[in-house]
C-alpha cells in the first residue's frame, strides 16, 4: 500500500454509541453516579485499611492495592468518556489516546494478576491457617503485589507502543467509547498479525491462566471449608470467598468476552456496553462487596466513627 496518499493522524474521534443520543445521556448520568461511588467507596476502603491496625494483613494490603488500582483505572477513562457523551466534538489527541490506552490496559492487566494473587492468599489462609503468617509474610505479599503491577504495566507498554507506531493512514474514527486496543487495531492499514499474536498470547497468560488458577484454588478452598467443624467458621470463610468469586466472575467474564471471542470488523453496541461492565461496574462493586459482606471492615468503620465523634465532642 502506498503511504504517500495519506496524512498522519494527530487526533482520534470517539464515536461509540453516537447514533444513540438518548442512550448516551442516560449513560452520562449513570457513569457519573458510578464514578462518584467508585472514588468514595475505594478511597474509604484504603483509608480504613490504613487507620485500623487490625486490618494490616496481606488480605487488606491486596484490597488496598485493588482499590487504588480501580481509582486510577476509572480515572483514566470515565472523565474523558463523560466529556465525549456531552460534547459535539468527540475528539482526543493522538498522545492522549496513547496515554489512555497504556494506563487503562496496564491497570486492567494488573487487576487480572492481582485477583489471582488474592485467590492464592485466601487459599493459604484457609488451607494452612496456622502457617499462614509464616507463608504469607510481608516480603512475599509485597513482592506478589509489586510483580502484579510490573507485569501488567510492561505488557501494556509493549502493546501500546506496537500499536501506536503502526500507520493509521488518515483513518481516525474509533467506533468505541475509549481508546481501547481492539478498536485501534481496526484502524491500522498495515499488517497487524504480530500485534494480534501478542494480544492473544497476553490474553491467555493474563486472563485464562489466572482464571484457571483461581478456580483450582477455590476447589481446594471449598473442600477445606466443608471440613471446618465450626458453623461460624464455615460461614465466615464462605462469605469472604464468595465476595472474591463475585468480583472474579464479573471482571473475567466481561474481559474474556471482549478479548477471547472471534473478532469482527464492526464494533457491536453489546461490545461497548459489556466493556463498561469491567471498566465501570466492577470497580464500583469491589468496595461494596468487600465492605458490606465483611464483618471486620464494618467493625473498623464503627470504631473510626466512634473515635471521630469522641474527638468532636472533646
Amino acid at each position: 500500500m502506498k503511504m504517500g496518499n495519506y496524512s498522519a493522524v494527530t487526533e482520534f474521534l470517539l464515536v461509540g454509541l453516537s447514533q444513540y443520543p438518548e442512550l448516551q445521556n442516560f449513560l452520562f448520568v449513570l457513569c457519573l453516579i458510578m464514578y462518584k461511588i467508585i472514588l468514595l467507596g475505594n478511597s474509604l476502603l484504603i483509608i480504613i485499611s490504613i487507620l485500623d491496625p487490625r486490618l494490616h494483613t496481606p488480605m487488606y494490603f491486596f484490597l488496598g492495592n485493588l482499590s487504588f488500582l480501580d481509582i486510577c483505572y476509572t480515572s483514566s477513562t470515565i472523565p474523558q468518556m463523560l466529556i465525549i457523551f456531552m460534547s459535539e466534538v468527540k475528539s482526543i489527541s493522538f498522545l492522549g489516546c496513547a496515554l489512555q490506552m497504556v494506563i487503562s490496559l496496564g491497570l486492567g492487566c494488573t487487576e487480572c494478576i492481582l485477583l489471582a494473587v488474592m485467590a492464592y492468599d485466601r487459599y493459604v489462609a484457609i488451607r494452612n491457617p496456622l502457617r499462614y503468617p509464616i507463608i504469607m509474610n510481608k516480603v512475599l505479599y509485597m513482592h506478589l503485589a509489586a510483580w502484579s503491577w510490573a507485569i501488567g504495566c510492561m505488557n501494556s507498554l509493549v502493546q501500546t507502543v506496537m500499536t501506536m507506531v503502526l500507520p493509521f493512514c488518515g483513518n481516525n474514527v474509533i467506533d468505541h467509547l475509549t481508546c481501547e486496543i481492539l478498536a485501534l487495531l481496526k484502524l491500522v492499514c498495515s499488517d497487524i498479525s504480530m500485534n494480534v499474536l501478542i494480544l492473544t498470547v497476553a490474553s491467555v497468560v493474563l486472563l485464562v491462566i489466572p482464571l484457571l488458577l483461581i478456580f483450582v484454588s477455590y476447589i481446594f478452598i471449598l473442600s477445606s471449608i466443608l471440613r471446618i467443624n465450626s458453623a461460624e467458621g464455615r460461614k465466615k470463610a464462605f462469605s469472604t470467598c464468595s465476595a472474591h468469586l463475585t468480583v472474579v466472575i464479573l471482571f473475567y467474564g466481561s474481559a474474556l468476552f471482549m478479548y477471547m471471542k472471534p473478532k469482527s470488523k464492526n464494533t457491536k453496541v453489546s461490545d461497548e456496553i459489556i466493556g463498561l461492565s469491567y471498566a465501570v461496574i466492577t470497580p464500583m462493586l469491589n468496595p461494596i462487596i468487600y465492605s458490606l459482606r465483611n464483618k471486620e471492615v464494618k467493625e473498623a468503620v464503627k470504631k473510626i466513627l466512634k473515635r471521630h465523634l469522641h474527638l468532636t465532642k472533646v
